[in-house]
């Protein structure tokens, strides 16, 4: 890796980290030496990107800096591209509009010799050929969770029993034939998910859902992420 990108990938890493990074996690993620961080570390802070930190503790990259262009390695292009055509395929109208904005957002702002990568990316998602519809307003959906507001749902489950249910909506999860609307169940006093093809009808309510959405999410999130 040459120096030039060294240095932008420890911007990156930096960034995207909320805590301190070690020299020896630089070193290790870059494929380097202790003492290259270092030096690079340096390099950097002497063209006044401001890092804080010391070796021994670790280094962060105060707020609000940001590079002036728009840089991206050949795998960062892929990923843009393998994702922004995965939402446009299988995400709502409003969403794939959106994702199809991102893309050209991106191309106007790439450098002009590495913009033929995005057009031509070899990572590309599959159709879905077989989506059944949503049985709500998904876009509306997105809006009610940004704002925590509750619904009710009318709610044909794999057995065909139907049942009425009011929801705190937490997030929508995607897949490649249906989309899932994770939520706090009312009636279960629980979380659960629902198919958003199986939803038989659904009312948007003003009412405000109660505490920090954000709180709910971390803890389904952790409840997943033990088996829960």
């Amino acid at each position: 890796m040459r120096k030039a990108e060294r240095l932008f990938q420890i911007i990156q890493i930096l960034r995207r980290s909320g805590r301190p990074v070690t020299a020896d996690a630089l070193a290790l993620e870059l494929e380097t030496s202790r003492r290259s961080v270092y030096r690079d570390v340096a390099a950097l802070i002497g063209q006044r990107v401001p890092i804080r930190g010391e070796a021994g503790i670790g280094y962060v990259l105060e707020g609000g800096f940001d590079l002036p262009p728009l840089m991206l390695t050949a795998d960062e292009i892929d990923a843009v591209s393998l994702g922004v055509h995965w939402v446009a395929q299988h995400g709502d109208p409003a969403l794939a509009r959106a994702a199809r904005d991102v893309l050209a957002k991106v191309a106007a702002v790439l450098p002009e010799e590495i913009r033929p990568f995005l057009d031509d990316s070899p990572a590309r998602s599959v159709p879905s050929w077989s989506r059944p519809p949503d049985g709500l307003d998904v876009g509306q959906l997105r809006l009610w969770i940004r704002e925590a507001r509750k619904l009710t749902i009318a709610y044909k489950d794999e057995n065909d029993r139907l049942s009425e249910r009011t929801l705190w909506p937490l997030l929508i999860g995607y897949r490649d034939a249906t989309r899932l609307l994770v939520a706090w169940c009312e009636l279960r006093n629980d979380f659960r998910t629902f198919r958003l093809d199986r939803i038989q009808h659904a009312i948007f309510l003003d009412a405000i859902i109660p505490g920090r959405p954000a709180l709910l999410r971390a803890k389904w999130q952790k409840l997943q992420s033990e088996g829960c």
